[in-house]
């Protein structure tokens, strides 16, 4: 039976009159009758998500669960849930405020099932805390094409809140699949090369593998720029980078693939690689609308499947990346003694061990002879 609700004498009508009080009045009554009890109505309006209130129950299951109750469901305990929550970037609310829904209570229960699987605290945690940096831009990217199938300036509230749920109901249960077949691709691809390491580990020479120059590129604070930009500047930037990346790239350079926020590029002939990634850092440094970028390249044997690279200098040349001053390009020994020493300029930047890496890597910032670039 549908909740009988006084919504004047709840608070749910107060500043309204005339059209805008029937509308909410329509809108209200349809959320009661779905289901919707007073304390959820209330906590929707003081947040002005009245509208979504229909569209949310369908993703996390309404707020109808207390965080007790989610960790006894779940079999966590509770002080460990906290610390997920934590680390997820979600809300954790007192231990008996009733705002979960059934989504929480369906993820305390994937993570209890990989806790009973042997996977340790530490690891879980870590994987919240990388959950948690990756996520958020991808579900303000899917907020935004919800948005532009829903937006009719026009339409009563009552309608687009009815527009929200038929666009959720369709793009839902499609979203599990987008995002779980997206990562496990990319697992595919860190099993694959996690096993060319081991081949290598364990061989003098891996059988199919060339020698291979690999460059990686990335734009300096783009996840910090999340927390500032809106969803469709991240994008352009993200685009903006491919196409430079696709413009400056001439064989024998090819761009290998793009992610996100930096992009792969490989040659067999390093001078050409290595002057493809300092005009790219030039570019970057003259476009205002783009961060800085900041690149590292290695060379060594490499194994190409399926279009991808795999291999020492792969998982070389993007510790690199990660270390690399912002407008700068840093080498490796090895780059350094197979290229000139003009029309380069070299400077000696440490013995540094990195992660993956056994033994320590002598690295060499490189500048070209028209290179704009500036170190910080």
């Amino acid at each position: 039976m549908p909740q009988q609700i006084d919504f004047a004498a709840e608070g749910l009508l107060d500043g309204l009159s005339g059209d805008a009080r029937a509308e909410r009045l329509r809108l209200l009554r349809r959320l009661a009758a779905s289901g919707v009890g007073v304390e959820e109505l209330r906590s929707a309006q003081a947040n002005d998500t009245l509208l979504f209130v229909g569209a949310e129950r369908l993703v996390g299951g309404g707020a109808k669960h207390t965080r007790a109750e989610v960790a006894a469901a779940s079999g966590l305990d509770p002080a460990f849930l906290e610390q997920v929550m934590h680390a997820a970037g979600l809300a954790v609310a007192g231990a008996q405020e009733r705002v979960y829904g059934d989504g929480d209570l369906e993820l305390a229960r994937v993570l209890a099932a990989y806790r009973a699987a042997g996977v340790g605290d530490e690891s879980l945690l870590e994987v919240a805390r990388v959950l948690a940096r990756a996520l958020p831009p991808v579900a303000e990217v899917m907020g935004e094409v919800a948005i532009s199938l829903t937006r009719d300036p026009g339409a009563r509230e009552e309608e687009l809140a009815e527009r929200w749920v038929q666009v959720v109901s369709a793009l839902t249960p499609m979203l599990d699949q987008l995002l779980g077949r997206t990562l496990g691709l990319h697992l595919r691809n860190h099993f694959r090369s996690e096993a060319v390491s081991a081949a290598e580990l364990s061989a003098a020479a891996l059988p199919g593998a060339r020698p291979i120059g690999v460059a990686f590129a990335d734009l300096v604070g783009f996840t910090r720029a999340g927390e500032r930009l809106e969803p469709h500047e991240l994008t352009a930037i993200a685009l903006r980078l491919e196409t430079l990346g696709a413009e400056l790239a001439h064989p024998p350079v090819r761009l290998v693939k793009t992610l996100g926020d930096g992009l792969m590029l490989v040659s067999a002939e390093l001078p050409p690689l290595l002057e493809t990634a300092l005009r790219l850092v030039d570019v970057a440094e003259a476009e205002h609308a783009l961060p800085r970028l900041r690149a590292g390249i290695a060379f060594g044997h490499a194994l190409s499947r399926a279009a991808d690279w795999y291999g020492r200098p792969v998982n070389l040349a993007s510790r690199l990346t990660d270390i690399a001053r912002p407008g700068s390009v840093l080498t490796h020994e090895e780059v350094r003694r197979a290229l000139p020493e003009e029309p380069f300029s070299w400077s000696f930047a440490g013995a540094r061990r990195l992660r993956g890496i056994s033994e320590p890597v002598r690295l060499y910032r490189v500048r070209g002879p028209a290179s704009t670039a500036t170190e910080s």
